[in-house]
């Protein structure tokens, strides 16, 4: 009966430990999330990507939405080429514990199909906790005119 109490109580801890994450701990590690797959679109990992996106992805672009399949698809093709990029200004949102926004501006030198990526950009990444772990459910970039001055 002790050893199911302990348990218990060790189960209950870090059930809640995960739920009070701080809002510096959760931004660590979904900016940490993020650059990886920065990394992975730059070295055409799609195997990242699996792991990543959840199942429900979105990604939207001028070309229109993507799900999950076909952003995998085009990050493995030889479509892009990612010479270098930045990816900085990172801020969070907490919806609530398990959902987030994580805005940054991307600077990025990527030739798709022979066509230049505009650049820099604002990044919104939706994220969600499902089963235990954070996921990308949306993915939007955003280039144009500057925002107005402070």
């Amino acid at each position: 009966m002790k050893m199911k109490m302990i348990l218990c109580c060790l189960l209950f801890s870090a059930m809640t430990a995960n739920a009070a994450t701080t809002d510096d701990e959760l931004k660590t590690l979904l900016v940490g999330l993020e650059k990886d797959s920065w990394v992975a679109w730059k070295n055409r990992d799609g195997s990242y990507f699996e792991h990543f996106l959840s199942d429900d992805h979105l990604e939207i672009s001028p070309q229109g939405v993507a799900g999950k399949a076909l952003v995998v698809k085009f990050v493995n093709s030889p479509a892009c080429v990612v010479k270098s990029y930045e990816v900085d200004t990172f801020a969070l949102t907490r919806v609530d514990e398990n959902t987030a926004i994580l805005t940054y501006r991307s600077k990025q030198d990527t030739l798709c199909n022979g066509v230049t990526v505009p650049s820099p950009a604002w990044a919104t990444s939706l994220f969600v906790r499902r089963g235990g772990r954070w996921q990308n459910l949306l993915y939007q970039h955003t280039w144009g005119c500057p925002p107005p001055a402070k």
